[in-house]
């Protein structure tokens, strides 16, 4: 099929951005990627008056360091977060999870913005950006915002951004060296979302977890936040017993759907695995392995 007729607009700064929305409310739409939303509107399950393509505001672009914190783009691509050496060696994490997303054309249009803004359970950034505890700034008529992301997604498709706004870009604290990293993720495919996923972040003192985060996702009607998983691990040598505790707490929390992915059972009893995996993988960066 074919999208329903829209009217096209192409911005050049975010205030262009936020002034269309303002004039157009819901019906209007952005184009970021457009991996999700093109498909949908050649299904047209999306049928938008108006469409905001924002690849020409170049101030949704970039990667950039300040305050001890790395700030990312909305539009930078996927590609462009993997050959960033920065962010490999600041917070490996994310090239981890960005090569494990669709194929590589996907990531060479797809954005860091959109699969962090649509509330999409399936999305892998999600997750990874709750665990390692970024904040997502908001332009809207009203100046901007910054939200948790831990705190920005409600259910699917549902997030924190109000009509009128747009995320601007992505804020990361910069992780101390003493934490290891992982994303772990079961998907039947290539180019597949994931049947269930987990990141965790990990830091020691010694050889005890002082802090720990994990994230899940595809396994609920949002990506999950796994906080009383994650406190299981603090205080411990992060052994056998104390992962055990850890990845039952984490499945706990889990509510995920029968899909061709498989049944309830078998995603729980993967995000289990996923979990104890990242836990495990993180453990053995965070020792220096």
């Amino acid at each position: 099929m074919i999208p329903a007729p829209f009217n096209y607009h192409r911005p050049d700064t975010i205030d262009e951005i936020v002034a269309l929305l303002g004039e157009h409310g819901e019906a209007a739409l952005m184009l970021a990627g457009g991996h999700s939303l093109i498909p949908m509107m050649k299904l047209r399950l999306a049928q938008p008056d108006h469409l905001i393509d924002l690849k020409g505001v170049e101030a949704l672009r970039g990667i950039a360091e300040s305050g001890g914190a790395l700030q990312i783009g909305a539009m930078t691509t996927q590609a462009e977060i993997i050959a960033s050496a920065r962010l490999a060696e600041a917070c490996p994490i994310l090239r981890e999870a960005a090569e494990l997303i669709a194929d590589p054309q996907v990531r060479a249009c797809g954005t860091l913005g959109g699969n962090v803004a649509n509330g999409d359970p399936g999305n892998d950034m999600p997750a990874v950006m709750m665990c390692i505890d970024a904040s997502y700034l908001l332009h809207g008529p009203d100046g901007e915002r910054s939200v948790s992301a831990r705190d920005f997604y409600k259910g699917t498709f549902e997030t924190a951004l109000a009509g009128g706004e747009v995320l601007s870009a992505i804020r990361i604290p910069i992780p101390p060296r003493a934490q290891g990293q992982a994303y772990a993720k079961l998907k039947r495919k290539v180019g597949d979302y994931a049947t269930a996923a987990a990141a965790v972040a990990l830091t020691l003192d010694g050889d005890t977890c002082s802090a720990a985060a994990i994230a899940l996702t595809n396994v609920a009607p949002a990506p999950l936040f796994a906080e009383a998983a994650a406190q299981t691990l603090i205080g411990t040598a992060v052994d056998a017993t104390a992962i055990e505790q850890a990845v039952e707490r984490a499945v706990e929390i889990t509510d995920p759907v029968a899909d061709t992915r498989g049944p309830v059972a078998y995603r729980k009893h993967a995000a289990g695995v996923m979990t104890r995996r990242a836990i495990e993988t993180a453990l053995s960066r965070a020792k220096g392995a």
